[in-house]
């Protein structure tokens, strides 16, 4: 399998938000930050020089969109996930995020339920609170760290809140799981049968590191998916704000151009197209040595965090580079932040951000730097947990 070399960056005083946000988001900037989705490598080197080469040209004026662009990420999609997309079917967002927000807007109205899954990417909430909508959460079934949607609690919900939008993550931040395609078809079907949207964030579509395969939702045909996808997570990108959404369904997007075209957002930075283009195109190496590191990562703090700490438990990190740690029996879940940000010196994501209280005491680890940092956080969690 073909790679290209790894390289870990010092991003200290570079205007990073990992680094250099500590104070705004912490209250401290003498943290070891394992928190926001994002890597500590350099990205790949065909990216880095398609954006030298751009940077070099010295005209950065209005930009056309080349085919080029499209067409590197159909390929990628076909190559990597099966999936057909078809070019009409794709749209710009600046990022998911942004995406939350707009389609929270077209599909509901004010006050209406949306749909989550909790524990989840606390942005899914902001997205529907921000809009003056509803936050209902189905929270996936949990057993020793192995989990699960609850279907049955699903169908419940949504008959009884008439919600017309389920916002799902997959593979699932943070828990780690990669969705099987019976769980997927069983999703799918229970929402077709509602006239339910599933919007299915996808941005780690490429970060599976256990043996399942990802199967994006919309491929499989039943109901109304729109997928949210880009470089950004897969390649470190993320600053350059360059999303896709593909949407096949012809009202949804009808629907969804005209409300685009009301806010006047269609397309993003050039250099965010270039760098895209170069990595869909030539980053698969890189992506293949940063799945090793990200394994060997993971392995090395599960085996060293099991063996100190025999009581927390982590799920099977099966895709995303976010690793979920349930501290609850190993600690009181009130003193949290005052062991794992006070007296371990560690920036994390808390439990409690992805859904409310009910997740006091669990912590998501970010393993995308280097394994010497990796393995400094574990091993103060031990110590502080031990002493």
């Amino acid at each position: 399998m073909e790679r290209e070399a790894l390289i870990y960056v010092d991003r200290k005083n570079t205007d990073c938000w990992k680094w250099d946000g500590l104070d705004v988001q912490f209250g401290s900037g003498d943290l070891l930050p394992m928190w926001v989705a994002d890597m500590d490598f350099l990205c790949p080197a065909a990216v880095r020089q398609a954006i030298s080469a751009w940077a070099a040209h010295g005209v950065y004026g209005y930009y056309k969109t080349p085919d080029r662009y499209f067409d590197s990420f159909i390929r990628w999609e076909k190559e990597e996930h099966g999936y057909a997309v078809q070019r009409d079917w794709l749209r710009f967002s600046p990022g998911i995020v942004s995406a939350l927000h707009w389609f929270v807007q077209l599909v509901t109205a004010p006050g209406e339920a949306v749909t989550v899954m909790e524990p989840v990417y606390y942005p899914f909430m902001n997205a529907v609170k921000n809009n003056g909508r509803t936050v209902c959460s189905v929270d996936l079934l949990e057993d020793g760290g192995l989990w699960s949607i609850d279907f049955d609690g699903l169908e419940k919900s949504l008959d009884e809140t008439g919600s017309r939008l389920l916002i799902f993550s997959s593979p699932h931040n943070p828990v780690g799981r990669v969705w099987t395609r019976d769980e997927l078809e069983r999703l799918c079907r229970i929402c077709a049968r509602r006239g339910v949207v599933i919007l299915s964030d996808e941005i780690h579509q490429d970060l599976i590191l256990g043996e399942k395969s990802h199967i994006p939702t919309a491929s499989l045909g039943i109901g109304n998916v729109v997928t949210c996808c880009s470089a950004s997570k897969t390649f470190n990108l993320a600053g350059l704000k360059n999303s896709f959404l593909i949407l096949p369904d012809d009202d949804l997007r009808r629907r969804f151009d005209e409300y685009v075209n009301g806010i006047d957002v269609i397309d993003g930075p050039s250099v965010g197209y270039v760098a895209a283009t170069a990595a869909f195109e030539h980053g698969k190496p890189w992506l293949n040595a940063l799945r090793e590191q990200l394994r060997e990562n993971y392995q090395a703090a599960c085996s060293e965090l099991m063996d100190a700490l025999p009581d927390a438990v982590i799920p099977p990190l099966e895709g995303t580079y976010l690793m979920w740690i349930d501290l609850r029996r190993c600690l009181d879940p009130q003193q949290t932040k005052a062991i794992v940000q006070d007296a371990c010196g560690i920036a994390v994501d808390f439990g409690e951000w992805f859904g409310g209280d009910k997740w006091l005491g669990c912590i998501r680890l970010n393993l995308a730097t280097s394994m010497d940092n990796v393995m400094l956080a574990v091993r103060r969690l031990i110590a502080a947990l031990t002493e």
